[in-house]
């Protein structure tokens, strides 16, 4: 299995970081823009997407922060994706950071472009521009 390529994005979200915690950290809040249901039992958050079934285990959770997963059958590797809240205390600008990984150069473009979409709903559900 050759080595992922790790990739990070920034997308600035005009929100406060609590609400924004919300909506990347629970449930409810992730089946309105990341996936079409959200179940979890335990550590274990189970997405839906049409006739598709992903789970993904929760690795860390910092409240107002971050939240991190890995999909179970990354379980034996050390890839995750990450969704991490950055304020800037200066600007009071909030943004939200997306690291995940890729299998290669093409993948990285398609994950980019679904996580950019994924975000657009995001900011879609909080009313942000």
């Amino acid at each position: 299995m050759n080595d992922r390529i790790k990739f990070e994005m920034e997308f600035p979200i005009k929100v406060s970081q609590k609400l924004l915690f919300q909506y990347i950290s629970t449930p409810s809040g992730l089946s309105e823009w990341f996936a079409d249901n959200v179940n979890y039992r335990g550590e274990i958050f189970i997405f839906f997407w049409d006739d598709s079934e992903e789970s993904a285990k929760l690795l860390r959770k910092n409240n107002n922060e971050k939240i991190q997963f890995q999909w179970l059958e990354d379980e034996s590797t050390d890839y995750y994706f990450e969704l991490r809240i950055q304020f800037d205390e200066i600007t009071k600008d909030v943004s939200l950071i997306v690291t995940d990984f890729a299998d290669d150069e093409e993948e990285v473009e398609e994950s980019k472009l679904l996580w950019t979409n994924q975000i657009a709903d995001l900011k879609k559900v909080l009313g942000s521009t």
